[in-house]
């Protein structure tokens, strides 16, 4: 049985309607994004972005973009109008879904290396908003494929892209805070970091302390997914 909701049914004229309309206003705030895209290349090869429209996957696909990667996963009306849109196109979608106020898990951080090894590129790289999800994976991008150190490759992580440290998406700039004071000061590399017993995700989440108007701006404000 399909998990698909009858209501967004893209094999009729209804569903593809009332999927077009979740999308566009309530169920995805897709309005918001028609002003605001919020993409930035990282190299010349990988671009960041908040999730793209299906029109807004055509005109990527005409800038040469070959692999999507969608960081959200999930099954609303933006996945469904993506996955729609990228079958009909040509485009070779990938999810790896990451989180903006959990410190990734260790398969997540060596899942993103192996995905950036292995898709066909020029990629385009989104989450909901482009900011902290992105800036996260862009950072590992930065790292493992451009060779920067973690120090620089965090400039991913910024107000630039819209990411709110302040607020609870700041334990993702936590996590690789901790790397510089406990992994590099070390000698280790980040990825020896990541595959040592230091790095404990739920661990370092307890330690981390966001604070009150951050929290109120990424969380109430921002409504940051």
């Amino acid at each position: 049985m399909s998990a698909t909701p009858p209501k967004f049914d893209l094999s009729t004229p209804q569903g593809r309607r009332l999927a077009e309309k979740d999308y566009l206003w309530w169920g995805d705030h897709a309005f918001l994004r028609k002003l605001v895209k919020n993409r930035h290349w990282v190299d010349g090869r990988l671009m960041r972005g908040n999730q793209p429209s299906p029109a807004q996957l055509a005109e990527l696909k005409a800038q040469g973009i070959k692999t999507i990667i969608n960081l959200r996963g999930g099954d609303g009306s933006f996945s469904l109008l993506e996955r729609d849109a990228c079958e009909r196109l040509g485009l070779t979608l990938v999810d790896h879904v990451v989180t903006s106020r959990e410190v990734p898990t260790r398969a997540r951080v060596l899942g993103a290396k192996t995905l950036f090894e292995r898709i066909e590129y020029p990629a385009f790289m989104h989450c909901k908003s482009g900011a902290d999800r992105a800036g996260l994976m862009s950072v590992l991008y930065a790292h493992f494929q451009l060779g920067q150190p973690i120090a620089e490759a965090m400039k991913q992580l910024s107000w630039k892209y819209l990411h709110a440290k302040v607020g609870k998406t700041g334990v993702l700039d936590y996590m690789f805070e901790r790397y510089l004071a406990e992994g590099e000061a070390k000698g280790l590399s980040f990825l020896d970091w990541v595959n040592s017993e230091s790095y404990d995700p739920a661990a370092i989440k307890a330690d981390f302390r966001a604070g009150w108007w951050g929290s109120l701006l990424t969380e109430k404000i921002l409504r940051r997914e």
